[in-house]
């Protein structure tokens, strides 16, 4: 998804690229009470692996009626190895007898190297969670979030009007243009 991203930004001096194989690198504990805390802690953990940059991402679905749960647990909401649809069946359960769907989804980007946490930034995508699943693109909650402005789930628009529009193509849009704000200021100085 932010491979696609980069190459939409029009960004030509910044590649992006999976980690490179570290070998036996255990994973990280995703510790953090914020989507922009684990993102931090991710990116300083793994760029003192590899002698790159590194940016990581935490995302998630904050729903309003839930006290903002799922939160930094929606991957595993429904259980440490839940499924996409355990994870949405979930969600549909505990806002059954609500009328207040409102909810964003929330991408925490941070960029490291070095071991050293360069910056983060976060962005949001608001909109309702649906009665039922639509759509049949993207992954995770897609198919229940829908967002108003376009009159679609995010499970029913294309990989690049998503991107146009998510809470991930905005913090990538942020961090390449703070990218291109620091390069730009350390070739004047």
């Amino acid at each position: 998804e932010f491979v696609m991203a980069a190459a939409l930004s029009k960004a030509p001096h910044v590649q992006i690229a999976p980690l490179p194989a570290l070998g036996n690198v255990p994973a990280p504990q995703e510790t953090g009470e914020t989507f922009k805390e684990n993102a931090a802690l991710k990116a300083t953990y793994y760029s003192r692996h590899t002698n790159e940059l590194v940016f990581a991402d935490d995302s998630g679905l904050v729903i309003d009626a839930l006290g903002g749960e799922p939160g930094v647990f929606s991957a595993r909401y429904a259980g440490p190895s839940a499924s996409d649809a355990a994870n949405n069946a979930l969600v549909l359960e505990r806002l059954r007898h609500t009328m207040n769907r409102h909810a964003q989804f929330v991408c925490g980007l941070a960029l490291a190297q070095a071991g050293t946490l360069l910056t983060t930034v976060q962005s949001t995508a608001e909109g309702e969670i649906l009665t039922a699943p639509r759509g049949h693109n993207g992954f995770g909650y897609d198919p229940l979030f829908f967002y108003p402005p376009l009159g679609r789930t995010f499970a029913e628009l294309t990989r690049a009007e998503k991107l146009a529009v998510s809470h991930r193509g905005k913090a990538l849009r942020a961090l390449l243009e703070w990218l291109s704000t620091e390069n730009m200021r350390s070739t004047t100085a």
